[in-house]
């Protein structure tokens, strides 16, 4: 059913990890603003990272320092910003003879602690493995190393949390909406948008970002109607999770004779998580898995240093994805530039392409992307995202905090005093996934009769509900593995179980006229 056409200062296309950016910064200077995914938010590459808040160790090899200074300063902001889904983490390279000489590995650990202001995170040093605990799950020819530091995070809630924040600030967040269609005209863009429901809706935007990932380039040459300068290079990465090889809370970065590196990194408790790898793609972004190659490639790294071996049969779950990085020269994959370029065309409607990127980065590309935006429209508000929380990760109250990341445990062991009605195991889980807004999602219940029923082991009618509600939850996919990873604890049939209780819930409606019905009217800013 075709709907009243709506206005707004700015379309975003995608809801992954720079879109929801985009729409968050372009949300807080004051911009109206309306975002479309065509599936769920994070339901492709912005899942499928390494869940890591990293500087880039290894783009020091090829010199690619002004991206690595530029990771590290913002795993700094990024950390402050949600002590909650991204946390410290302590990282280990065992030394491999065959591999980069101790002295060149000395000299990049040097500059990776001295690249940028480090206030949170401890500096890096030779280790022996005879005697570290890292040491003991490692092949025995292992017996020196280095440690350093750098972030996990929930890299599929980093993406919600955006978007919830950008909705809070007047954000239209549309998901399973595709815009199928796209042009100028007098000035302004027009969009067709169509949503899963079947309705369809016109927008008239000032301004459009292109933020579609891996379909970036092909959506700039449908939108402007000429092939984009920033030609794109698709990577595939693909990580398998495995029952745990370890026990401590130490990740590591092994190094393969081909001169790649793997993380294998403690996960969601009980696992391992090894990855990733770097193939060229060149199929639909959309259809990707893991291939064998690709298994045998990642369980044999494992196998050379974990003194547990593993094979294909070990696998609990894989995920895939496909990055879109700038296109250059180079012919190892795993050596394409993990920059950013903003593609901007100021000719009639301005355009803004997104090209390339990493999950580290995202918070400064959009800032970027919106200060081009902001000064297209006329707009005066100033970059403030720098200074500013996600939703939840105001623990130490409203700014960013260094406390607030050194005390998260001391945070989580209070709630669990008093939720004690809770099993703690459950309390850790919320405080990490919800931090300050845990209370919201509990939503003043006291007892645990308050939660209404356990849907599935550990997951209850009460927070649910609140992700349906709050953050864009439609099916058990969206909650088990993207809002959380609870999929990983549970047994086959958990996912048409959560879909029936869903299936018997009301949903909000999705679309645009939805949300406008339910809200102020969007309108332009004040130039």
């Amino acid at each position: 059913m075709e709907q009243p056409a709506h206005e707004c200062d700015l379309l975003v296309v995608g809801g992954g990890v720079n879109g929801t950016a985009i729409a968050r910064d372009a949300a807080g200077r004051g911009l109206s603003v309306v975002l479309c995914e065509k599936d769920d938010l994070a339901a492709h590459t912005s899942s499928a990272s390494s869940k890591l808040i990293h500087g880039g160790l290894r783009y020091l090899e090829h010199y690619e320092f002004g991206l690595v200074r530029k990771a590290l300063v913002e795993r700094e902001v990024m950390l402050r910003s949600a002590p909650h889904i991204i946390r410290p983490l302590r990282l280990v390279m065992p030394h491999d003879r065959g591999q980069r000489p101790a002295w060149l590995l000395r000299l990049g650990f040097f500059l990776y602690d001295h690249m940028a202001p480090r206030a949170l995170l401890p500096g890096s040093h030779m280790i022996d493995l005879r005697e570290h605990v890292a040491g003991r799950d490692l092949r025995r020819q292992f017996v020196r190393g280095f440690v350093y530091s750098d972030a996990r995070v929930d890299d599929a809630r980093l993406v919600v949390l955006n978007a919830v924040d950008a909705a809070e600030r007047g954000a239209a967040i549309l998901t399973r909406t595709a815009c199928s269609a796209v042009r100028r005209e007098a000035g302004h863009w027009v969009a067709t948008l169509c949503s899963a429901d079947g309705s369809v809706s016109t927008v008239h935007a000032r301004c459009l970002a292109n933020a579609s990932g891996a379909w970036a380039a092909e959506f700039a040459a449908t939108a402007s109607q000429h092939a984009p300068k920033q030609a794109l290079r698709l990577i595939k990465g693909s990580h398998i999770v495995v029952k745990k090889l370890f026990a401590h809370d130490h990740a590591y970065i092994l190094q393969n004779p081909d001169g790649r590196i793997v993380f294998a990194i403690p996960y969601e408790g009980e696992f391992t998580l090894i990855g990733t790898t770097d193939l060229e793609f060149h199929g639909d972004p959309g259809q990707v898995g893991i291939d064998a190659q690709e298994v045998e490639y990642l369980y044999k790294l494992a196998n050379r240093y974990f003194r547990t071996a593993i094979d294909a049969r070990d696998i609990v779950w894989w995920y895939s994805g496909v990055r879109a990085l700038l296109q250059d020269e180079t012919a190892d994959a795993s050596a394409v530039t993990r920059d950013y370029n903003l593609g901007f065309e100021a000719d009639g409607a301005p355009l803004l392409s997104v090209f390339g990127g990493k999950i580290t980065t995202a918070r400064k590309l959009a800032e970027e992307a919106v200060d081009l935006i902001a000064r297209a429209l006329g707009n005066p508000g100033k970059a403030w995202t720098a200074g500013a929380c996600l939703p939840g990760g105001d623990l130490d109250g409203a700014a960013p905090s260094n406390d607030a990341v050194r005390g998260f445990d001391a945070y989580v062991a209070a709630l669990q005093q008093r939720y004690d009605w809770l099993p703690q195991a459950l309390v850790a889980r919320l405080a990490r996934a919800y931090g300050s807004r845990i209370d919201a999602v509990l939503a003043g219940a006291n007892r645990l009769h308050g939660m209404g029923r356990e849907i599935l082991p550990g997951l209850y009618e009460i927070e649910a509900r609140y992700l349906i509600t709050h953050e864009w939850a439609r099916c058990a996919e969206d909650i088990l593995w993207r809002r959380s990873k609870l999929g990983l604890h549970l047994d086959a049939g958990s996912a048409a179980t959560l879909d029936a209780w869903i299936a018997g819930e009301a949903k909000p409606a999705e679309s645009l006229g939805a949300f406008l019905g339910a809200s102020r009217p969007l309108s332009h800013s004040a130039v």
